[in-house]
Parts: C-alpha cells; sequence; structure tokens
C-alpha cells in the first residue's frame, strides 16, 4: 500500500501530475471615463497624484507648466526619465499635483507616480519600468533627532577633563 515517488524527467510530466497549466491572461489597462490612468508617487514626505492621457507631452504641475514649478534642470529630467526609458516621449500629457517636501521629493514623487502610471495605462512596460527601478518606492527619509544629541546621530563633545 506504499506510494510510489516518481522523479521528474521531462518538465511535461509535472502537467500530468498537477493538471493543465492556463496561459496567463493578457492584463487590461486601467483606464478612467476620461479616458486617463491615475496613480500616486511618493518619495521622502511628497506625495504625488498623477493622472495621463494621450497627448502633446505637456506636464502641469498643481496647476503650472513643468519648466516654472521645477526650474532646476535636472528636476524635469528626473520627472522625464520613465518616458525615455519607455520610449514614449511627447506621448502623454500629465497633471499632477503634489504636496509635501521640498522640490527634490516632489520631483521624485512625479516620477514614482508617472511610471506606476504608465504600467496602468499600458501594462506592456511593466517589465522595463520595473528594470529601470522606476515602480520602487524609495523609502529614505530624513532621520528623526534624538533626545540628548545634538543631531540625528551626532552627540555632544566628549570631555574626560
Amino acid at each position: 500500500m506504499a506510494e510510489e515517488t516518481r522523479t521528474l524527467e521531462d518538465p511535461k510530466d509535472l502537467a500530468e501530475i498537477t493538471g493543465p497549466v492556463e496561459p496567463e491572461a493578457e492584463l487590461e489597462p486601467k483606464i478612467d471615463a476620461q479616458g486617463r490612468a491615475y496613480a500616486t508617487g511618493k518619495r521622502k514626505n511628497a506625495v504625488a497624484r498623477v493622472w495621463i492621457k494621450p497627448g502633446i507631452g505637456s506636464i502641469t504641475v498643481n496647476g503650472r507648466d513643468q519648466d516654472t514649478y521645477f526650474a532646476r534642470p535636472v528636476l524635469r529630467m528626473l520627472i522625464h526619465q520613465p518616458f525615455q526609458a519607455a520610449e514614449r516621449e511627447k506621448q502623454y500629457d500629465v497633471i499632477c499635483t503634489v504636496r509635501g517636501g521640498g522640490l527634490s521629493g516632489q520631483a521624485g514623487a512625479v516620477r514614482h507616480g508617472i511610471s506606476k502610471a504608465l504600467t496602468l495605462y499600458e501594462p506592456a512596460l511593466r517589465p522595463t519600468m520595473k528594470k529601470g527601478g522606476f515602480l520602487t518606492r524609495d523609502a529614505r527619509v530624513v532621520e528623526r533627532k534624538k533626545y540628548g544629541r545634538r543631531k540625528a546621530r551626532r552627540s555632544f563633545q566628549f570631555s574626560k577633563r
């Protein structure tokens, strides 16, 4: 009455044991009634709500153009990285509201939101975004100041005498 144990010589043998495997269904885009995809991006203490839709490539942040909101070219470059990785420059309009943190954190939050919204609009872009590291939320935040210390880690100078 002992069950016999078998080894798998061929992956096809696994199908006999477990049953037929269904191919993965194609992921459908999540688009609202206005034809937009929505995502939330976060970085440090900044939170960005991002909507993307097909367009000419304009980016609006808190009702202002990206060039006036993010004056430093480095921050604008940061925002455009997901589109460059996906080779979708000048194909989507972005409308976003961002709160909290400083300009650098806000730019990172907008980048994170754009990446997530792109994958919701075009699920086939997910491997590209994942490989570029755009979908990972950067969890680094400022460490709090501790009681009895000068800063978060800096202690007062020790004097033996």
